[in-house]
């Protein structure tokens, strides 16, 4: 953005003084003192009126010209503030882009997180299943090593059946 100076121009301050109350009350002296010349007898009514419309005249081409000048100003600064207008509405076009690009982003993390967490409860759920498995196998392995020792001690008690009926014959 471009920035205005802050003190005004030449233009502008004599345009302002122009415009002022002391402007309204200089401007009302002179042409009070004016006629007050003529009826005083310092100057005859058609020098007066002469000098009087003369000076009128030149100043209403330099206030035309003062308020052209402002005008001219005034333009440009306005163009200035429509460029950047111009710029800030480009920018907020940019801004809505990133943010609807932000959101899709934000969905398709939700989606992700979502599949993640069914991966998880998947993931748990064989965690406990291989557990069970495995408690399964492990009472299986207990039982087996409770018959192993069963059928031992009943392998060795026949043996020892069959040494003492051995021995007795």
């Amino acid at each position: 953005m471009k920035n205005r100076p802050q003190t005004p121009t030449v233009t502008e301050r004599i345009t302002k003084g122009i415009g002022s109350t002391t402007s309204l009350i200089v401007h009302t002296i002179v042409f009070v003192s004016s006629f007050a010349i003529v009826l005083v007898g310092l100057l005859d009514f058609s020098t007066m009126l002469l000098v009087l419309t003369t000076a009128l005249s030149l100043e209403a081409i330099y206030l035309a010209i003062f308020i052209q000048m402002t005008v001219n100003e005034n333009t440009q600064s306005l163009r200035e503030v429509e460029e950047d207008i111009d710029e800030i509405q480009e920018d907020v076009e940019e801004l809505g882009e990133d943010l609807d690009e932000i959101q899709e982003d934000i969905e398709e993390i939700t989606e992700d997180v979502g599949e993640m967490q069914e991966d998880l409860e998947e993931l748990g759920e064989e965690i406990e299943e291989m557990t069970e498995e495995d408690e399964e196998e492990e009472k299986r392995d207990k039982e087996q090593a409770v018959t192993l020792e069963q059928l031992t001690s009943h392998v060795r008690q026949i043996l020892d059946d069959l040494e003492g009926l051995k021995k007795k014959k």
